[in-house]
């Protein structure tokens, strides 16, 4: 079953066209990486899937509702089912760990007992094997730490779709491995489909269950990662060829 699906998605900025044509499907409890160069609109391109930046045209479908289409409070309530692991974590500076994962669930969830509230924050960051950390302030704690978080306060909600933009920049090799393999347990244990953009690409066909590739605002190779592996587009040849390049060197 298709879980996301954007069919001819155009979106411009002033004169400055950034997607200009992406048909992309998504199956369900899958792992989708986009990638591409630098400035191609792979964060527009996520953004515009959850609505946060309106689509100039084209469609936008999460199962059989288009996202499109909908209104402000429609889509508003739609967007409970996705979550955003944002690249700099996004936490809020002021508030302590556990502050943190708790406000989806008081300001969005609208949980009052403290009690579940407690319960629930200790299991998540179990889970992230980060226990014991609620009275920590981001400040605290690494890069990794912060984005293990970051991926714990998207999961508060309990997403179908969760969005990761950039989830290794900033790591190192070792904790960046961590973070994908976070990724794969979101998606295996909690059957949560995940969508990455990504520079991190032999991580991204390590993990992927799909790639898809932005070029000049269109995909321009899609499927499973070694069938993109295969392809004969110059830029997509060219660009893995380099990146796996780095990777050995």
């Amino acid at each position: 079953m298709m879980i996301l699906k954007i069919e001819n998605l155009y979106k411009a900025f002033g004169n400055k066209n950034v997607l200009t044509g992406v048909n992309i499907e998504i199956p369900e409890k899958s792992i989708c990486s986009v990638v591409g160069q630098s400035g191609t609109g792979k964060s527009v391109l996520l953004k515009c899937i959850m609505g946060m930046i309106p689509a100039d045209s084209g469609a936008v479908w999460f199962k059989d509702v288009e996202l499109t289409r909908l209104n402000r409070k429609e889509l508003i309530e739609i967007r409970k089912h996705f979550g955003y692991a944002f690249q700099n974590a996004a936490l809020f500076d002021s508030m302590t760990v556990g502050e943190n994962l708790e406000f989806p669930l008081r300001e969005v969830l609208q949980v009052k007992n403290r009690a579940i509230i407690k319960k629930k924050v200790a299991e998540i960051l179990d889970w992230i094997e980060l226990p014991g950390i609620e009275h920590m302030h981001p400040s605290d704690l690494s890069g990794g730490m912060r984005k293990r978080v970051g991926v714990a306060r998207a999961l508060m909600l309990q997403p179908e779709v969760l969005f990761f933009d950039e989830p290794t920049t900033g790591l190192d090799p070792v904790l960046s491995e961590t973070i994908m393999n976070l990724v794969l347990r979101v998606n295996k244990e909690l059957g949560v489909t995940c969508i990455l953009i990504t520079h991190d690409i032999p991580a991204a066909f390590r993990i992927s269950d799909q790639i898809a590739f932005l070029h000049q605002g269109t995909i321009v190779a899609d499927g499973k990662p070694e069938d993109v592996a295969r392809s004969d587009h110059d830029i997509v040849r060219a660009f893995l060829r380099i990146s796996f390049n780095e990777l050995q060197v």
